[in-house]
């Protein structure tokens, strides 16, 4: 049986066993060749766009005996997907904005109906698909945060409700109260779509490394505009410097409520 990525593992202890699975970018297939393999799912779909990778998936379909249970399938992100053929899409290694855009068009064209679970692991950008996730009515049941060779990655993990229990679910979820933040920053819903609901719930070291490693990138870029006279340059550093104190904010919050590790 493959051994999977840290990344990876994390993406399929999320995959409900039983479910039929379609794997979107998925490179060499290794997801869904370890889903099969472990058990865990009895079938899958791997998309693929790129050539090269497309070729590497069908090779390692092959490799290990499972082109029966897994159809590698060439095309554009959604798009090799039929309605109705899959309970669970996992989208992963990509950033936000390309994989909520991805995510949209597959809704707009009906490929995400009967899809009733969500895995995606975003490089950057996160918020965009917790925006995403939000806005077409898909409810955020988990959040996992991970470093491994020095890269730290998100996973999120998304169910489909009906109207009414999504929207209570997700109002429960994007309450900022638990923040315990000044009144004065009614921003609380945006923060937790940027840093991740669950995750400030219950915060770990690696959640902490990459706010502080973001706050560090923040600061640098900050010192850098400040040798500009622009007006327009002023208003960037306003605005990040703006973002820097929220986010040093939330953390003092946090670090404030956590139990010594003492």
């Amino acid at each position: 049986m493959l051994k999977l990525s840290r990344r990876l593992q994390r993406i399929a202890d999320f995959v409900t066993p039983g479910s039929r699975v379609a794997d979107i970018g998925s490179d060499h297939a290794l997801l869904p060749v370890y889903l099969i393999q472990s058990g865990r799912v009895p079938s899958a779909i791997a998309g693929e766009l790129n050539p090269g990778p497309f070729e590497a998936a069908r090779k390692q379909a092959a490799d290990a005996g499972l082109t029966g249970k897994l159809e590698v399938r060439r095309g554009d992100g959604l798009s090799v997907l039929q309605p109705g053929e899959t309970d669970t899409v996992t989208i992963a290694g990509m950033g936000g904005s390309l994989m909520s855009s991805i995510l949209e068009e597959g809704y707009l064209a009906g490929k995400l109906d009967g899809v009733k679970e969500l895995i995606l692991q975003p490089n950057v950008g996160e918020e965009f698909v917790r925006s995403w996730l939000l806005k077409r009515g898909w409810f955020l049941a988990e959040e996992s945060i991970l470093e491994e060779d020095d890269k730290i990655y998100e996973v999120l993990h998304a169910f489909k409700y009906d109207e009414a229990e999504w929207k209570k679910r997700n109002a429960e979820v994007y309450d900022p109260s638990f923040l315990g933040l000044p009144t004065y920053q009614e921003n609380g819903a945006a923060i937790l779509e940027k840093m991740g609901p669950h995750l400030l719930r219950a915060p770990q070291e690696v959640f902490f490394k990459k706010w502080r490693l973001e706050l560090d990138k923040l600061g640098k870029i900050v010192a850098q505009m400040s040798q500009s006279d622009l007006e327009q340059a002023e208003q960037k550093k306003q605005q990040f410097r703006n973002e820097m104190n929220v986010i040093e904010e939330v953390l003092q919050c946090l670090q404030t409520g956590r139990p010594s590790s003492k």
